[in-house]
Formats: C-alpha cells, sequence, structure tokens
C-alpha cells in the first residue's frame, strides 16, 4: 500500500494562527512504512488496509473513513529501549519513568567519525567543549553522526556506522546524561556484537533513542526534547514521535 504524499498544508478552518505555539519545532522522527530499512534483528513492519473508504458506509452506515493494521516491532523506525530490553531485571516500558524520555536536551556534532572507527571519548569532549560545554546532569543528548543523512533509505543505513565504546558511553553516563539519542539504527557501531553500548546503559540504568533524523541543525545547541513511548505491557522499546522544541 503506497499513497502520495500530501501536498497540503493544512490548518483549523478557524486560521493558522491557532496552531501557533511560539516555539520551533524540529521533527527528529523517521516515517514508518512498509520496506523501510530496520536493524536486522527486527520484524520488517507490514501494513494493510483495515477498512476501505468506499466500504465503510456499507459496513457502519456511517460517512466513509477508512483505518489501517500496522504489524510493527517494538524498535520500528525512530524508537526508544526501556532498561528491560537489555537488563531482564529492569523496568519495561510500562514501567519506566517517562522522565527518561523528555527534558532539557542537547545535541552534539561527532559527525567527523565514520565506520570503522568508534566515537570516542575525545571526541566527544571536543564537541562539547566546542559548544559550549552543553552537557548538564539530567540530559538527554543526542548524537549528530551524519549516517542517516548520507544513507537513508538505502540499505546502507544499516551497515557501517560508528558508534560508542565502552569508554565514551561511560563518559556520557558519568556526566548524569540518562537518555542517549543516535541518529543509527544503533548506538553501537556496527560491527560491536557485544552491544557495549547497551550493556553501559545496563549498568549506569539509563536509556537510548535510535534512528533519529535531523539532527544536523541541532548540533551545538541545547533545546527540549520529547519522545514519549507507547504504554506497551512488558514493552522493550517502543516507536516514538520525537521532537525538538526551540523558544522563537
Amino acid at each position: 500500500m503506497t499513497r502520495s504524499p500530501s501536498t497540503k498544508d493544512p490548518h483549523p478552518k478557524g486560521g493558522a494562527h491557532l496552531l501557533d505555539r511560539g516555539v520551533t519545532v524540529v521533527d527528529l522522527t523517521r516515517e514508518i512504512y512498509q520496506g523501510m530499512p530496520i536493524f536486522p534483528a527486527h520484524q520488517r513492519p507490514f501494513i494493510m488496509v483495515n477498512h476501505e473508504r468506499e466500504d465503510a458506509p456499507k459496513l457502519f452506515g456511517c460517512a466513509p473513513f477508512e483505518s489501517h493494521n500496522l504489524l510493527i516491532s517494538e524498535h520500528t523506525g525512530t524508537h526508544a529501549d526501556a532498561i528491560y530490553e537489555y537488563d531482564g531485571d529492569g523496568p519495561s516500558m510500562d514501567q519506566i519513568r517517562l522522565e527518561y524520555y523528555y527534558g532539557d536536551a542537547c545535541c552534539l556534532d561527532v559527525s567527523h567519525v565514520r565506520y570503522p572507527d568508534n566515537i570516542t571519548v575525545s571526541d566527544l569532549e571536543e564537541a562539547n567543549e566546542k559548544a559550549g560545554s552543553l552537557i548538564r546532569p539530567g540530559d538527554i543528548v543526542l548524537l549528530y553522526t551524519g549516517h542517516g543523512d548520507r544513507t537513508y533509505p538505502g540499505q546502507e543505513y544499516l551497515v557501517d556506522y560508528a558508534g560508542l565504546n565502552r569508554e565514551s558511553a561511560e563518559w556520557l553516563a558519568d556526566r548524569g546524561v540518562v537518555n542517549i539519542g543516535i541518529d543509527a539504527v544503533s548506538i553501537d557501531q556496527s560491527d560491536d556484537m557485544g552491544l557495549i553500548a547497551h550493556a553501559v546503559c545496563r549498568e549506569h540504568q539509563i536509556v537510548n533513542t535510535e534512528s533519529l533524523c535531523n539532527l544536523e541543525g541541532l548540533a551545538g545547541k541545547r533545546f527540549y526534547y520529547w519522545g514519549l513511548p507507547l504504554n506497551i505491557r512488558e514493552g522493550t522499546g517502543s516507536p516514538i514521535r520525537a521532537i525538538a522544541v526551540l523558544s522563537d
């Protein structure tokens, strides 16, 4: 099922001003669609029509509407991990505090790091210092690697990406970071079968967010971040609608 993107700029009949919030919102979320690239360990999305518009009046005696069914992994597209994914004793998505997934945030530019290299402590220190020592305790830190910009939506997106090593993941955790985000399918380097950055998240009881996009314009900035997960019972992760909110 495919549908051409709308070219309309919709707004309420009362006027576009009703949607003016006095802030700038940057959408950091990948579109979910059938055939999208996804981490090989997870099921690709399957989307089908549940009710077609022309059949709705016959079924329900009401105005035409349409609905779709989605069969997707908890780790589809832009998604957040629950600690339960990598810690069997940790909180699942229905138990974890939402404060992990929204709050003060910053973005570090590490786009000069390319596979097969890892993002090192010196890379993070340099990016943080260049941006004016952005990181504060309790922050959500997003890492702009540029990998998604270079490869998405090709299958190259799923291979040969840089990631954190143990020391750099611990460097972030030791500074009180509660959520590490990245614009690749994993915070770990693509060859790291031990998923060492996830192991650091387990040890420090923090979370991570993967497959973000549109980070280039946020690099070196502070902002307010929202990436709320679905309330999935015993969930190991959840697709999210991630946004950065910057005051006008």
